[in-house]
C-alpha cells in the first residue's frame, strides 16, 4: 500500500488540498457508490476487495490501479507512478 501513498499525495497536490481531504473525498465517493440505487453500479463498488465494512481510499486505489493495468490502460497511470 505504500506505493499508493505517492499517488494519493499527487492527487491531493494537483487539487491543492491535503491528503486527508483527498481521502475524505474518495471515501464519500465510495459511500455514494455503495449506496447507489442502481444495483449494477452498487455491485461494481462491492467488488472492491476490502477488510472492513467498506473499502478504504487505499484499497480503492489499489483496486483501480490493478484494474487499469489488467485492462492494458497503464497510460492513465503514467503521471502518477
Amino acid at each position: 500500500m505504500e506505493k499508493y501513498k505517492d499517488i494519493l499525495n499527487k492527487l491531493a497536490r494537483d487539487r491543492n488540498i491535503t491528503v486527508e481531504e483527498m481521502k475524505e473525498i474518495i471515501s464519500e465517493r465510495i459511500k455514494a457508490g455503495l449506496n447507489d440505487p442502481d444495483p449494477v453500479k452498487r455491485t461494481q463498488w462491492e467488488r472492491i476487495p476490502h477488510s472492513g465494512d467498506m473499502p478504504t481510499p487505499e484499497e480503492w486505489l489499489k483496486y483501480a490501479v490493478e484494474k487499469l493495468r489488467f485492462e492494458g490502460r497503464d497510460d492513465f497511470l503514467r503521471e502518477y507512478l
